[in-house]
């Protein structure tokens, strides 16, 4: 059974630097996989030579995206989420992200998400 968890990563850079990178098939291509297209709402995600493809499900400018994937059963488990949140007293920028891993998988999907953050980070140059 594949268990919910959340993510929470600090971002010195602005939602509207960061939201096209989390939304688009060329910011996407940048920093979360090989390569990304999307035809309508489908985005097809490339690792190495693994192909996946993924619904943009819901999306609200520079706050937040979610993608279902297409190739996985389960409704309550099918999606990954991206949510740009500014915190008041700080102005900081924090993304979190949500996923789903088999419980003995969760520790390698958390490592994956540091892993992807930290490209995106060089990206941002920050």
């Amino acid at each position: 059974m594949r268990e919910k968890f959340e993510l929470e990563y600090t971002l010195n850079t602005s939602p509207k630097v960061l939201f096209p990178r989390l939304s688009t098939p060329e910011g996407l291509a940048e920093w979360f996989a090989d390569n990304v297209t999307a035809k309508d709402d489908i985005f097809t995600f490339v690792w190495h030579k693994t192909e996946s493809k993924a619904r943009l499900s819901a999306i609200k400018e520079n706050k937040f995206v979610r993608f279902e994937w297409l190739d996985r059963e389960e409704e309550e488990t099918n999606y990954f989420e991206f949510k740009i949140n500014i915190q008041e007293l700080t102005n900081e920028l924090a993304i979190i992200i949500t996923d789903f891993a088999e419980p003995e998988e969760k520790e390698d999907t958390i490592y994956l998400w540091d892993t992807q953050i930290n490209e995106l980070k060089h990206i941002l140059g920050i």
